[in-house]
């Protein structure tokens, strides 16, 4: 069996790419197409645990769940997780191969090239079809030479491209027009037709700009997705766009935005309650009143610490807590909750020790050797379900330990709670996922009828919506046919 492959290639990052990947994914697994999701490299702090026991980025698990398989190191065969402006930790089939600044990785790309090839030919002999998601533009001139992420693969492996635009932004048709000015002949010709993405309005006015991009182009237009709504699926790797303001919200919640924040998905439970007010605090922006501050996880511990105190946030939990309010740490945040961060190697960055907030009685030396699990087991509060990956360089130590936030499966502990039951810390990302752990954590933050809420189920939905908007707004005859699959109505 070889797959045919489809390849979507964004003018902008955040055009969503990584969106209709997941949609054309479920679209034909619901066509019983055997369909896998492959991005070939990934620049994300947000990541997953596969079920190979490596490290992907989270679009890539989403797009499995889409595809109904589990997530596998093959589908994001090199992943960078930025640690500075200029450097990222490098991840190749799933484990990290060091530290490289842009200059160093841009020379490593044809090895980089050769684990992206492997990943390509294990995948087209396992399915009928793999959809691609490009990364950022293919239109960034500076980056053609040894590209590996857009036009450079689809060449490599001579496949179709969709190129897909935000019209929500504006300047649709400069976006698409001027990207295929900047490819080069070989590479416009590989380009089958557009999507426009996001469009709300009367779709009337905009047909004879698509008439005219059409004729301008000699490429189809193969639909407009209309703006999808309260979508419930795990960003790539920015911040979501909206904030869900409740002003009747029972709990508030605060939210430091470091400036290496990673997987703050883990968020999204949190968002989604109806009956929480989420904040997501930036540089410059003075801590707020509320009634839970959570700490996420971070690619560079002891430089987004620094940025904490620097902040305002220090002084703002001992306020917080003193007036009885709760703090959750997860990951990196858990680590900065403890006394002492310790890098004696530079793993995150320059080597050195930095001291910790101080409210949980444990250390972390950060280690070379990448943890990575995939747990269930048991919260000490209210004996709740939870489920969650580990992903994370640091080893804690200490008496803190012996209050641990909750039992694994796997016969070890996790986390920590404060001796006064005010400050919680765990490695699991993922910690609100679960409806029995979110409710026990927010009864424990101070919400006395908690109203249940599924993430799992939300983002199985959601999927669900997107195959729905690809079966409605695109030409499905011109995808069959482009991915080799019979053309028919949906199973």
């Amino acid at each position: 069996m070889t797959a045919r492959v489809l390849m979507v290639q964004g003018c902008t990052s955040d055009a969503g790419k990584s969106t209709l990947v997941a949609a054309l994914c479920r679209w034909l697994r619901r066509r019983g197409v055997s369909v896998a999701p492959f991005k070939p490299q990934n620049m994300a702090l947000n990541s997953a645990v596969t079920v190979d026991g490596g490290e992907i980025g989270r679009a890539q698990a989403v797009q499995a769940q889409a595809a109904c398989v589990p997530p596998h190191t093959d589908f994001n065969p090199v992943l960078l997780k930025p640690n500075s402006d200029i450097g990222a930790q490098v991840i190749v089939h799933g484990h990290a191969i060091g530290n490289m600044d842009a200059r160093d990785y841009h020379a490593y790309k044809r090895i980089a090239m050769e684990a992206v090839l492997a990943s390509h030919a294990r995948l087209i002999e396992q399915y009928q079809a793999v959809v691609v998601e490009g990364a950022g533009s293919p239109a960034e001139i500076n980056l053609r030479d040894r590209d590996i992420a857009n036009m450079g693969y689809a060449e490599a492996v001579d496949c179709p491209v969709l190129l897909v635009a935000d019209i929500d932004r504006g300047g649709v048709f400069a976006h698409l027009v001027g990207t295929l000015a900047l490819l080069s002949e070989s590479e416009r010709a590989r380009v089958a037709g557009f999507v426009i993405n996001r469009f709300r309005g009367d779709i009337a006015l905009l047909q004879p700009g698509l008439d005219w991009l059409e004729r301008e182009t000699g490429k189809p237009v193969l639909g407009v997705l209309p703006y999808l709504h309260g979508l419930q699926l795990e960003a790539e790797d920015a911040l979501p766009r909206e904030r869900v303001a409740r002003a009747d919200a029972q709990l508030r919640v605060a939210v430091p935005v470091f400036p290496r924040i990673s997987n703050h998905t883990d968020l999204d439970a949190l968002r989604a309650h109806p009956q929480l007010d989420v904040q997501l605090i930036g540089p410059g922006e003075p801590p707020p009143a509320c009634d839970l501050i959570v700490l996420p996880g971070s690619k560079s511990t002891r430089a987004d610490l620094a940025w904490l105190r620097a902040n305002g946030w220090s002084d703002a939990i001992r306020a917080h807590l003193r007036y009885g309010g709760k703090v959750i740490g997860i990951c990196g945040g858990f680590q900065m909750l403890g006394r002492a961060v310790h890098d004696p190697q530079g793993i995150e960055g320059e080597p050195g020790s930095s001291e910790g907030l101080g409210w949980l009685a444990l250390e972390t030396t950060l280690e070379s050797g990448k943890q990575l699990r995939a747990v269930r087991g048991r919260l000490s509060l209210g004996d709740a379900d939870v489920t969650g990956y580990e992903i994370h360089c640091g080893t804690s130590r200490g008496p803190a330990l012996q209050a641990p936030v909750c039992a694994l499966d796997d016969g070890r502990t996790d986390g920590a709670i404060s001796p006064d039951g005010r400050v919680l810390g765990t490695y699991l990302h993922g910690l609100f996922d679960e409806p029995a752990a979110l409710e026990a954590l927010l009864r424990w933050a101070g919400l006395r009828h908690v109203e249940t809420v599924d993430m799992k189920a939300l983002r199985e939905a959601s999927i669900e919506r997107l195959a729905d908007a690809v079966e409605a707004h695109l030409d499905t005859a011109a995808l069959s046919q482009l991915l080799g699959v019979q053309h028919a109505c949906a199973v």
